[in-house]
């Protein structure tokens, strides 16, 4: 994990063992959406390389997961996490 810090207080950026746990299971899942493909990929990405951060696509791809009734609940969680790394 990657420590920011943020007026006085240490951040740690990369992404939870409980939040890769849910991209394995979204990208191993065959009904799984494409964008919801995407932001586990991302999310996965992420918790072996905390130093990488999200792209422009993934963030645009998340914010659209987001905003929609139609993604579920994982979906969400990763795409919130996705966010969280975008500088």
């Amino acid at each position: 994990m990657v420590r920011i810090q943020l007026k006085g207080k240490a951040m740690k950026k990369g992404t939870a063992p409980r939040i890769a746990k849910i991209a394995a299971r979204v990208l191993d899942n065959p009904q799984s959406s494409k964008p919801a493909k995407i932001v586990a990929a991302s999310a996965l990405t992420q918790s072996k390389a905390p130093a990488e951060q999200t792209s422009k696509r993934v963030a645009t791809v998340a914010s659209h997961i987001l905003q929609d009734d139609r993604f579920g609940k994982d979906a969400k969680t990763l795409a919130a996490s996705v966010l969280a790394q975008k500088e």
